[in-house]
C-alpha cells in the first residue's frame, strides 16, 4: 500500500517536469532548424468601381411636364461693347446737336415775326398821318413814268426798278414823287399787274420762300418787319433808304437781323 502511494506521487510530480521541458526542446528544435519567423497575411481583392460620365450625360432622361424654368423667365443683364457705348454716344451727341440747332432756328424764327408783327403795328399806327404827309407829294409826281417793260418775269422787274434810282424818301409815300421801302417795292410790282401787301413785314411773307441769297435771282423780294428791297442779282439789292439818300443800289447789310427771301413771279 505504501510503496503504491510513493509511486502514483512520483508519477504526479514527473507529469509536470515533463510537460516544463518540451517547450525548451521545441523552441531549441526551432532555433537550429531556422534563423528567421515568416508571417504572411492575405487581404480580399478590392474592385474599383469606374463611372462614364459621358454615358450617363448623354442618357439621362428629363420629364416632358419638368418645368426648370426656361431661358425666357431669366433676367440676365445685358452688357453692350465699347463700340456700342460709343456709337450710342456719338448717336446722342449729334441728336443734341440737332436739337440745338432746331431750337435755335424756331427761336430766330420768333424773334422774325416778332419783330414783323411789332412793324407792322408801328406801320399801321402811324400810317394814316403819313399818308396825309405824303398826299401833296402824291400829287405832285411827274406824268412822264417810266415805260413798262413788256416782258412779265423777274429780271423786268429788276430792270424797271432800277430806273428810279435818286428817287426821293418820303415816309408813307408810294409813288416815284415820293416812297419809302415797302412803298417803293409794291409801286414796281404794281406796275407788272402783281398785288403786294403795303408794310414790309406783310411783303415779307409774300409768294414762295426762297432758300437762301445763292439762290435768290433778280426780281425777289428781300423783306422784315423793318425794310423790304428787291434783288437785282451779284448780291445787290434797289430799294429806298431815308430822305438823305433817297432810292439806291446797295449790298444785303442795310438789313438788320435776318430777311426772308420770296419769289412772286
Amino acid at each position: 500500500m505504501k510503496r503504491s502511494i510513493s509511486i502514483t506521487a512520483a508519477a504526479a510530480l514527473a507529469i509536470p517536469m515533463l510537460f516544463m521541458g518540451v517547450p525548451a526542446a521545441v523552441a531549441d528544435d526551432a532555433a537550429s532548424s531556422s534563423d528567421y519567423i515568416v508571417s504572411t497575411r492575405s487581404f480580399p481583392k478590392v474592385n474599383t468601381a469606374k463611372t462614364d460620365f459621358f454615358a450617363e450625360a448623354t442618357s439621362t432622361d428629363v420629364e416632358d411636364d419638368s418645368n426648370w424654368g426656361g431661358l425666357g423667365s431669366m433676367d440676365v443683364p445685358q452688357t453692350k461693347s465699347q463700340a456700342e457705348k460709343d456709337a450710342e454716344k456719338k448717336a446722342q451727341e449729334e441728336q443734341a446737336r440737332k436739337d440745338a440747332e432746331a431750337a435755335a432756328a424756331a427761336e430766330a424764327a420768333a424773334r422774325l415775326e416778332r419783330e414783323q408783327a411789332e412793324a407792322a403795328s408801328r406801320s399801321q399806327e402811324r400810317e394814316p398821318i403819313q399818308q396825309q404827309e405824303a398826299a401833296p407829294a402824291e400829287q405832285q409826281q411827274t406824268a412822264a413814268a417810266p415805260e413798262v417793260p413788256a416782258s412779265k418775269n423777274g429780271a423786268s422787274i429788276a430792270a424797271y426798278a432800277q430806273k428810279f434810282i435818286g428817287a426821293p424818301y418820303v415816309a408813307g409815300g408810294t409813288t416815284p414823287a415820293g416812297w419809302d421801302c415797302s412803298g417803293f417795292v409794291q409801286y414796281v410790282f404794281a406796275q407788272f399787274g402783281i398785288n403786294l401787301p403795303r408794310t414790309s413785314g406783310a411783303q415779307a411773307g409774300v409768294g414762295v420762300a426762297v432758300p437762301s441769297l445763292a439762290q435768290a435771282q433778280p426780281g425777289d423780294i428781300l423783306a422784315n418787319g423793318m425794310h423790304a428791297a428787291i434783288y437785282i442779282g451779284n448780291g445787290m439789292v434797289i430799294n429806298a433808304l431815308n430822305p438823305a439818300q433817297g432810292t439806291q443800289i446797295t449790298d444785303t447789310s442795310v438789313f438788320y437781323g435776318g430777311y426772308s427771301i420770296r419769289r412772286v413771279l
